[in-house]
């Protein structure tokens, strides 16, 4: 009953079976061979357009190099007061722009609101000497609160920041799990929508460890070769990259894993909120849930070995007061490898503590 995150999850055997078959025989170093050139094929097929593909191991660097080719170190990248590259990267993202300042925009569950974009974008006026200037616009989807951006709400952000003269980056670490929910097409949610540069997660849904950087316009793309070589993050043995993106793509499979987690979450869901006593402040709209559990409920799910992290309650908004005293805020995660006895096992406690309404 592992929920904690879908970090937890192994690879799926399919990345696994190509990553082996890899490692056969030689290739040449640093992305030059023919696994990491089918990778930026099946990229290009996927998302329908032209494109300038860059592998890295880590979501961190993914974020960190994209937000470095769209801002100078005298930017401004706005993004949502939780975002996860303002709150969990460790302050990468300045580093590898040589200083560039996040500047957090407040927003329920999760998501930037038009209006407050708009507000924010007032108080950073271009050409003023003694601020940083405005320069990106980060999008994350899913976000820090499990919700989901649809391709409409991320159509009139984008076109705010561009008529504001900035580009757009969407950190896309459950990239799938979004486009499963939304059944829509990659294109649709990236670059037909606005988006100019993505951090496409694998990691999360079944990969080893492997993201890619992804400019929907190459010539936006000219420092990044540089920038990745510099931070340490160009890959000699590349083809173990361009095998796991390879396999990831090929035959949906990315899609599969993606709508197995997210099919986890939604049981997992509609079964706490069967259970008196148990608050969901925010849908489930991906393989994330966010629930209030009563502390006779959280205590009994730990002794029973159930993994999940407590978060910090934020506002949710009038229709969920927050935690009260003996209450714990909780995050639970679905990935690809949760198994569906996971799901009974830790409905099956949460029931036996807390009683299931009829």
């Amino acid at each position: 009953m592992d929920f904690a995150s879908d970090n937890t999850a192994g690879a799926s055997q399919a990345i696994l079976a190509a990553i082996a078959a890899a490692n056969e025989g030689s290739a040449q170093a640093y992305g030059a061979d023919p696994l990491t050139a089918r990778a930026a094929l099946l990229l290009k097929e996927v998302f329908e357009r032209e494109i300038a593909c860059f592998l890295v191991n880590t979501g961190t660097a993914a974020n960190a190099l994209a937000l470095a080719a769209i801002a100078p170190p005298f930017g401004a990248i706005f993004c949502h007061a939780q975002a996860h590259i303002m709150a969990d990267e460790c302050g990468a993202p300045e580093m590898f722009t040589g200083g560039a300042k996040l500047v957090g925009v407040a927003g329920r569950a999760g998501k930037i609101a038009p209006a407050d974009l708009k507000t924010v974008l007032t108080d950073f006026p271009r050409g003023v000497e003694k601020q940083v200037q405005p320069a990106g616009l980060s999008l994350s989807q899913v976000t820090e609160c499990g919700t989901i951006y649809t391709c409409q709400e991320i159509a009139e952000l984008t076109a705010l920041a561009h008529g504001a003269g900035l580009m757009v980056h969407m950190d896309g670490a459950r990239f799938a799990n979004a486009l499963v929910s939304l059944h829509c097409t990659p294109a649709e949610m990236s670059w037909k929508a606005g988006i100019d540069v993505l951090s496409f997660g694998a990691t999360k849904n079944g990969a080893l460890a492997c993201e890619a950087v992804l400019f929907f316009d190459p010539t936006k793309a000219t420092s990044l070769p540089f920038q990745r070589k510099r931070s340490g993050h160009t890959l000699s043995k590349g083809r173990f990259l361009g095998a796991q993106m390879a396999a990831y793509l090929e035959n949906g499979h990315w899609l599969d894993l993606a709508a197995r987690a997210n099919g986890h979450a939604r049981r997992l869901a509609a079964g706490l909120a069967k259970i008196p006593g148990i608050r969901m402040p925010w849908p489930c709209e991906a393989n994330e849930i966010f629930a209030i559990l009563p502390g006779k409920i959280d205590a009994a799910l730990k002794a029973g070995g159930a993994l999940y992290y407590p978060w910090r309650f934020r506002d949710a908004g009038p229709d969920c007061a927050p935690p009260a005293k003996d209450d714990v805020f909780v995050r639970l995660v679905t990935s690809f490898a949760t198994l569906p006895s996971d799901v009974d096992s830790f409905l099956t406690l949460a029931r036996s503590a807390g009683g299931e309404r009829i």
